[in-house]
């Protein structure tokens, strides 16, 4: 995130240089991208901080859900910055098309799409591999940025052979149009955590091992729930045992499976299992039913 945060403000002043050299829409409408994204990763570098402080006296379940309103700020300053490209290249029809030093400005915009590209892949690779929202809504940003950077360069390239200078301000309202559904996209899925919204794969997952677990014991289960807090995967379900299993027995049972379904999700999960004996199997609680 650090690294991320050093390569935004280096393209920030690299495209602002081509904006102001070529007088181009289209990275025009880069180099805006580029501020609210400097802005954003400032703001998801300090969020990924706080999620990873430890639970406290008045936070008992960590602070990790910070990660949802990172990539919902995110998400956000991704829009944002899509209306002002569009509105840029709307006043660019209604004023006329002017666009100099092109070759120049393909020249630094190539450079920042490839370092951008680079950057957002590497940024998706490990938010993936450690289920972080924070560092995959990051990833998207930057990727978001090479589409702007390959619009700009499209644009640019057409502008060169044909001659028409119209292609500058409809490229930039495509980019803006892409630039708008990832900003969308994001925020969708950054309320969807907040809202505790069940991932269906992992879901899937966790009842294969949970059946393969416990149908050789003789078990079964029910009630299983689960959310994703940003860092940590909280997963907790009811086991049920013969009547006439001891509670040392279950007890040791229960931590065998607990310790499953972890390795399944990571270092990060966090699971609690209910042992219940099979006469009370239906005598849920009121507090317990969904």
């Amino acid at each position: 995130m650090n690294l991320s945060l050093v390569v935004a403000v280096v393209l920030l002043i690299v495209k602002v240089v081509a904006a102001a050299l070529t007088g181009s829409s289209a990275i025009y409408s880069d180099a805006a991208e580029s501020v609210t994204h400097v802005v954003a990763v400032a703001f998801a570098a300090w969020a990924l901080r706080l999620s990873h402080k430890p639970s406290d006296d008045t936070h008992h379940f960590g602070h990790d859900k910070v990660a949802f309103i990172s990539s919902g700020f995110e998400g956000a300053m991704i829009s944002a910055a899509a209306l002002l490209i569009v509105y840029q290249a709307v006043q660019q029809v209604l004023t006329g098309v002017t666009i100099a030093s092109m070759g120049l400005g393909m020249i630094l915009t190539a450079a920042a799409g490839a370092v951008n590209l680079a950057l957002g892949l590497t940024l998706l690779q490990v938010g993936k591999k450690r289920r972080n929202p924070i560092l995959r809504a990051n990833g998207e940003h930057v990727l978001a940025d090479v589409w702007t950077s390959g619009g700009v360069l499209a644009a640019l390239a057409l502008v060169h052979f044909t001659g028409w200078k119209w292609w500058d301000p409809i490229f930039a309202v495509l980019a803006g149009a892409k630039l708008l559904w990832t900003g969308a996209r994001l925020m969708r899925e950054s309320f969807g955590g907040l809202m505790d919204e069940a991932d269906l794969t992992v879901e899937q997952e966790l009842r294969d091992c949970l059946d393969e677990e416990c149908a050789p014991r003789g078990l079964t289960y029910h009630n299983l729930r689960h959310r994703h807090s940003g860092r940590f995967h909280w997963v907790e379900f009811h086991l049920v045992f013969p009547d006439a299993c001891g509670l040392s027995e279950a007890h040791e049972t229960a931590t065998r499976l607990e310790g499953k379904v972890a390795a399944l999700l990571g270092p990060d999960a966090r699971v609690i299992s209910h042992l219940e004996p099979r006469s009370a199997e239906h005598l849920e609680e009121r507090w317990e039913v969904k």
